[in-house]
């Protein structure tokens, strides 16, 4: 069954807070092969652990429709305000900006605005979800 048209324009709620450690920047650094010094800024992708946390709220959101195995991530971007760095403590709140039927697969675009603890934005991210429901 199509996702519903009704979720274009819907915001969930903010992801719970997400503590950004020299850890973390460096366990993602390693895991994805991306030069990483301690101290310095976060790999320009690192904005997704944040992100695929919000993009999961809505996959697993009854309302929608989303069988989550049925989920391909298609594609994905990033605009940076400024860089992440340690001691940031990150959530991020999701749009459903456009969702459109293709060969019987669902094709949703998510946009994710990465706030800080005091609200400034520090990252958008852009997502595409391809979904194909089962039978």
């Amino acid at each position: 069954m199509a996702v519903d048209q009704s979720l274009v324009g819907r915001t969930f709620p903010p992801t719970a807070p997400y503590d950004v450690t020299e850890d973390s920047l460096a366990a993602f650094a390693a895991a994805t092969g991306t030069p990483y010094a301690a101290g310095g800024p976060a790999p320009a992708t690192y904005p997704i652990v944040v992100a695929f946390a919000a993009m999961q709220e809505l996959m697993v959101d009854p309302s929608v429709g989303i069988e989550l195995h049925h989920v391909v991530h298609g594609d994905q971007r990033f605009t940076h305000e400024r860089s992440v760095l340690a001691g940031d403590r990150l959530s991020a709140e999701l749009t459903v900006d456009g969702l459109r039927q293709i060969g019987g697969a669902d094709i949703i675009s998510t946009t994710s605005a990465i706030t800080d603890a005091d609200g400034a934005l520090v990252c958008t991210a852009r997502a595409t979800l391809v979904h194909k429901a089962g039978a």
